[in-house]
């Protein structure tokens, strides 16, 4: 984390640590992204679909990889309001650490084989994003975590004593610094980092899956943007596929 002594040139100097991060990322999570893209491609050529979940500024992540321009069809945010900003900033945080919020509200959860469930959660303590993790090696899928270990010190909130890490199958590790700030000034962190690094670290990996897909498929299922002209027939005959599990509407 930068201290920025010229006060002047913030945006600079977020865009220089912001890169620096990315950069870290990309080296330090090749491989990883490398073997569970492997994973993925596999259950989603067996007919899983990838589900996502994050409380909060995560769950942002979670949309973004949904019926996206450039992604993956089989994608779907696994979507429960309260825990979304639009019903309340502070409601949804509380809602993230009350630990019998993903058990009171389970109708929302449904996997099936060859799914994969991946949690977004930057400090991975949260009782919300570790019960989910619960709930998908319960169901006996791969799950993931798109999780941040700078933060493993910070103790974790769920009744088992357990942090997100050490529930699920892989962690994706964010690299984020601990208060999310790249920047600081007198004693407070801002520009904050885990959206950003978040997104490219997930669209990298969901990059990765459709090469891995398009060694043994011909029809690779990635959305074109509803902005070109031809993009249309190609969209509707992709969401056919997965219109019993996906909500496309």
């Amino acid at each position: 984390m930068k201290v920025n002594e010229n006060r002047g040139d913030q945006m600079q100097s977020y865009w220089k640590e912001i890169n620096s991060l990315l950069e870290q990322v990309a080296e330090l999570e090749k491989e990883n992204i490398d073997n569970t893209s492997k994973l993925i491609g596999d259950r989603i050529k067996k007919g899983g679909i990838v589900q996502l979940f994050g409380c909060g500024h995560s769950h942002l992540l979670a949309q973004e990889a949904y019926y996206r321009a450039g992604g993956l069809v089989p994608v779907a945010p696994i979507t429960i309001e309260p825990l979304m900003l639009h019903k309340g900033a502070l409601t949804s945080s509380q809602n993230e650490k009350d630990p019998t919020f993903i058990e009171r509200n389970n109708d929302h959860i449904s996997f099936q084989p060859n799914d994969i469930l991946i949690v977004i959660s930057t400090s991975g303590r949260n009782p919300a994003p570790i019960d989910m993790a619960f709930s998908g090696k319960k169901a006996g899928i791969l799950v993931i975590s798109l999780q941040s270990l700078n933060y493993k010190d910070q103790e974790g909130r769920h009744a088992s004593g357990k942090r997100l890490e050490d529930v699920v199958d892989i962690v994706l590790n964010t690299h984020i610094p601990v208060g999310d700030g790249l920047l600081s000034n007198k004693g407070l962190q801002y520009g904050p980092s885990s959206t950003v690094v978040g997104a490219a670290l997930l669209n990298a990996l969901i990059s990765q899956i459709i090469e891995e897909i398009s060694k043994e498929s011909d029809q690779i299922p990635v959305f074109k943007s509803a902005n070109i002209s031809d993009s249309q027939l190609h969209n509707e005959e992709m969401m056919e596929k997965y219109k019993s599990r996906i909500d496309f509407n």
